[in-house]
């Protein structure tokens, strides 16, 4: 065989063909090749329509060239996005939506992150939520009505059937409305952690004064205004997200700096993400120290 180049070139392609099918193909109709979730981790349902259609709106904007989604199993993107992805996850993603390129923040653990209303603000205008983004604005799917003629056949097909009230969700969305739902469903199969600030908090910069306490302030308002603004308002009377000063979050009296701290470390379910990971305790108290500095 050796001998006969055309003969070994036959038996190298067999053989390279034959394990090619056994080690990709044939996993395809196995189920132990993706393990469910266990009780504790969660519970992967089907789409409805609307989420469903958002989906297909997510995919012809081009949502997916810019951020991906799934959360690698590494220390650094599990601190920043959350649990790392499981297969069982995409059970109903055709096709998945992984991604290989991040323009954008990953999307895996979106859903119940923020409000639907600042989706909606953010989708018609970016940079009003996150100054200095690149991302593109989208104002016409808020006008847009949602074409659903042939969702019903699109759910049948993807073995996903829906029911009446289901399909009833339908009546009278816009395309906005329904890349909303989408957003807000992913992710949410895995039970999430739960984020607890430090037991003992002490301000570190309270007895600061002169210039080094200026210099702290300075610093705190460029990380309200990055990381806050865009939902509490440059004012802190609110937008998306409520007021801070007054009787809605604080009333300017000592103490208070402890009480914005673990407000933003463990974040509000469904209206404010965990910033405590993300930003660290430091950055967290120059921000308090500026908000009740105004």
């Amino acid at each position: 065989m050796y001998r006969n180049p055309t003969l070994f070139l036959i038996v190298a392609v067999l053989a390279f063909s034959v394990g090619s099918v056994v080690s990709t193909a044939v996993p395809f109709f196995l189920k132990s090749t993706v393990p469910p979730l266990t009780e504790e981790e969660g519970e992967v349902l089907p789409y409805t329509p609307l989420q469903q259609e958002g989906r297909d709106i997510y995919i012809r904007e081009g949502c997916n060239n810019c951020h991906t989604q799934t959360v690698r199993p590494l220390y650094s993107e599990v601190l920043r996005y959350g649990p790392y992805s499981r297969a069982a996850e995409f059970e109903y993603d055709r096709p998945h939506l992984w991604g290989s390129r991040r323009t954008g923040p990953d999307l895996a653990r979106v859903g119940g992150k923020y409000p639907d209303e600042w989706h909606y603000r953010h989708m018609v205008d970016p940079q009003s939520i996150v100054p200095g983004s690149t991302m593109p604005p989208f104002p016409w799917l808020k006008d847009r009505p949602l074409d659903t003629s042939h969702a019903r056949k699109k759910m049948a097909v993807l073995g996903m059937p829906a029911n009446a009230d289901e399909m009833a969700e339908l009546d009278g969305v816009t395309e906005l409305d329904a890349l909303v739902a989408y957003l807000q469903v992913l992710g949410t199969a895995i039970s999430r952690p739960e984020v607890t600030a430090p037991e003992e908090l002490s301000n570190p910069y309270e007895n600061l004064t002169g210039e080094k306490r200026d210099a702290i302030l300075a610093e705190g308002e460029e990380l309200f205004m990055d990381t806050c603004a865009g939902c509490h308002g440059i004012e802190m009377k609110g937008d998306e997200g409520t007021g801070i000063t007054g009787a809605q979050l604080i009333d300017k009296e000592p103490g208070d700096e402890a009480d914005i701290v673990t407000t933003a470390w463990e974040g509000m379910e469904g209206a404010m993400p965990s910033f405590g990971p993300k930003l660290g305790a430091d950055r967290l108290w120059k921000i308090a120290n500026y908000i009740t500095s105004r």
